[in-house]
């Protein structure tokens, strides 16, 4: 910006050659449109302009965020010392004297593009060194909260797990069944081979944890930590550090060493929950830990020898996610090496009266009250009961009767179970007999009634039951008067 026209034409003369585009303005206040309008990258800026003070001008473009950093160079005929320091309080960054040096002109031209340049490019980098820092910052927040609240969750879950071991005796199962009778003689032949992998299938609530702690505690790692892992509420990105550990600096806010599952547990019993939930990558990374008995926390050099036992446990269908490829099948074999089913309740109803009886003399201590017994058509509805939510439903409808009850007897009101459906009056099983066909005698007809709904069933009493509209137990009762009377 120029007053002279004489001054714009050689300085054009000079910079245009050199590869620069010049925008012209013959006033402050068209300067001052020119360059809130153009962005240039940089300004020459005369002192003396018809309507405004040289000054006056590069204050306000100053004043302008997007061209605060823009250099401004002064073209003036005034030398003297105290011209050029109130230039420079106004904010040009150099000044070029009259009459023009070409060498000069281009040289400081040059040099301030540059340094402008650069300090575009720094700042570019600045700011997105502190987006990729706050970023990171988020990342590092997200890490340790998402760690801190694991750590919470799986050290209550795993308390909780630990005092319901000890509430309910896992060195003594509750049961009479011939069920339980041979899960307790397969965990007997197990625990002597501390290194051997144990496979729990069953529903949820049938005690697949107590049994994996019958296994430890049975064993000659009892002494050792067992180390339950629920699979299914490990963070997806925190899966390899919490179950390998890690060391400090193996990646954002690894600010410490952190020791994993395995090391956890050495020399004890790693149990893996809900097995069938844990990520495919996961499960290549454990399949070699059992392999080769070594592990590599994350960010280390040197593996570490894994001396613990793994007991994992699932209520999923494992073989359907090996076909649905969500679980791999060489990991499954490795885990099986030795299995125990965890039967539901509904296939060991003989169970329900001892457990019960159990639950009510364990809240009872809990409650510091005298339990009450357990009336008989309590146990009938109890016994006519599916339970789903098998022995952890059976245990709370206990504790509820328990409160419910005000006699020293529990009564089927105390125990609030869903109403029982109305047997279905036609099966794919076929008809019944008549009446007619039925026996005279009472126990008679109820026992050919009985003998036809389990040929019909071949020989399924949970079916036969439902077919009859009976409790299984009445069916159990039956079949046991029957073998009494044959001896």
């Amino acid at each position: 910006m120029d007053d002279a026209a004489a001054n714009v034409d050689l300085l054009a003369d000079l910079l245009e050659p050199e590869g620069y585009q010049l925008l012209v303005a013959a006033t402050g206040e068209q300067a001052l449109e020119v360059a809130f309008t153009a962005a240039p990258s940089l300004i020459l800026l005369d002192m003396m302009l018809p309507d405004l003070d040289g000054c006056e001008v590069c204050r306000r473009l100053k004043a302008n965020q997007a061209m605060a950093n823009t250099p401004v160079i002064f073209i003036t005929a005034r030398d003297e010392p105290t011209a050029l320091l109130e230039a420079f309080r106004a904010g040009g960054v150099d000044y070029i004297t009259k009459p023009f040096h070409r060498d000069e002109v281009v040289m400081r031209v040059k040099t301030h593009l540059a340094l402008f340049r650069l300090s575009v490019s720094l700042q570019e980098k600045a700011d997105g060194l502190a987006r990729a820092n706050e970023t990171l910052r988020a990342e590092i927040a997200r890490r340790e909260q998402a760690e801190l609240a694991f750590d919470a969750a799986s050290g209550q879950l795993s308390l909780i797990a630990e005092r319901e071991a000890q509430r309910w005796n896992v060195a003594g199962f509750v049961g009479q069944s011939a069920t339980m009778a041979a899960i307790l003689e397969s965990l007997r032949r197990v625990r002597d081979f501390a290194t051997t992998t144990v496979l729990i299938t069953g529903e949820s609530g049938t005690g697949k944890e107590l049994v994996a702690r019958a296994i430890h505690s049975g064993s000659s790692r009892a002494r050792r930590p067992f180390v339950p892992v629920n699979c299914s509420a490990v963070p997806a990105e925190l899966m390899e550090s919490l179950f390998f550990g890690h060391r400090r600096g193996a990646f954002t806010g690894a600010d410490r060493d952190r020791k994993g599952y395995f090391e956890l547990a050495q020399g004890g019993t790693l149990f893996l929950d809900e097995v069938g939930d844990m990520p495919l990558p996961l499960q290549a990374k454990l399949l070699r830990v059992l392999e080769d008995g070594k592990f590599l926390p994350v960010g280390a050099s040197e593996e570490q020898l894994a001396d613990v036992r793994v007991v994992a446990a699932t209520n999923a269908n494992l073989e359907r996610n090996i076909a649905e490829g969500r679980f791999r099948q060489d990991l499954f074999y490795r885990l099986a090496r030795f299995s125990v089913r965890t039967p539901p309740l509904r296939e060991r109803p003989e169970d329900i009266q001892p457990l019960a009886e159990h639950f009510l003399r364990t809240f009872g201590l809990e409650m510091s009250r005298k339990p009450p017994t357990l009336g008989a058509a309590a146990l009938d509805a109890l016994l006519e009961h599916d339970f789903p939510g098998n022995v952890r439903e059976l245990k709370n409808v206990i504790e509820r009767a328990l409160i419910e009850c005000r006699s020293g007897e529990i009564a089927p009101g105390d125990l609030a179970l869903p109403e029982r459906r109305p047997p279905a009056q036609s099966t794919k099983f076929g008809k019944l007999p008549g009446v007619e066909d039925l026996p005279l005698n009472l126990e008679a007809a109820e026992q050919a009634l009985i003998e036809r709904a389990l040929s019909a069933c071949k020989g399924n009493v949970a079916q036969a039951a439902r077919l009859l509209g009976v409790p299984r137990m009445r069916i159990y009762r039956r079949m046991g008067a029957r073998r009494d009377d044959a001896s």
